[in-house]
């Protein structure tokens, strides 16, 4: 049995990311440089997102990636797991850019890892920021993120789960933990 409780709701997220949004402007507007790299897919979703906003504030362009990490992962143990692999495109180069890469939830940092190692592998960018929805703590690697939309602190019976309405039909985050029975 789960128990599940709304922590961002549609407004609360799209205040969230406009203030992010801001907060990149406020950092890295000036940079000519400044590209998103989204991970799949919810990542990529909300880069989508704070491109918009982008470009709308500084009055120009902003090249968009969305970046799938599937196979850079180094949590696959089983040998029945079937990643579920989506698409990788990032039509700019991104040696010399001035990346934020974008994704929904932060927890063991495994992910950003992989998300890095992904990145270097299509050029060497002058700098990655991170940037994530929910920060929820349990780190297993040295990893921060230098933009945060909200920190949520969990315990290892709850989970985050991000809905955006390009893949679930309605904007929200949720805590989840699941009750034995």
């Amino acid at each position: 049995m789960k128990k599940s409780k709304t922590i961002l709701s549609k407004a609360e997220m799209s205040k969230t990311l406009t203030r992010l949004a801001f907060e990149i402007i406020e950092r890295r507007g000036a940079d000519a440089n400044l590209a998103l790299v989204g991970v799949q897919r919810r990542g990529a979703d909300l880069a989508e997102r704070l491109k918009a906003i982008l470009e709308k504030e500084l009055d120009r362009r902003v090249p968009l990636g969305r970046l799938d990490i599937s196979l850079y992962r180094d949590d696959w143990i089983s040998p029945n797991h079937k990643p579920n692999i989506a698409c990788t495109a990032i039509p700019f180069n991104p040696e010399g850019q001035s990346i934020v890469l974008v994704d929904d939830v932060l927890y063991s940092g495994r992910t950003v890892r992989a998300a890095l190692e992904a990145i270097l592998d299509y050029g060497r960018p002058k700098r990655v920021e991170l940037l994530v929805l929910i920060d929820r703590g349990h780190r297993e690697l040295p990893i921060q993120a230098d933009y945060v939309g909200k920190k949520v602190e969990t315990d290892e019976t709850q989970h985050v789960d991000v809905f955006t309405v390009e893949r679930d039909g309605e904007d929200k985050v949720c805590l989840v933990k699941e009750i034995p029975a």
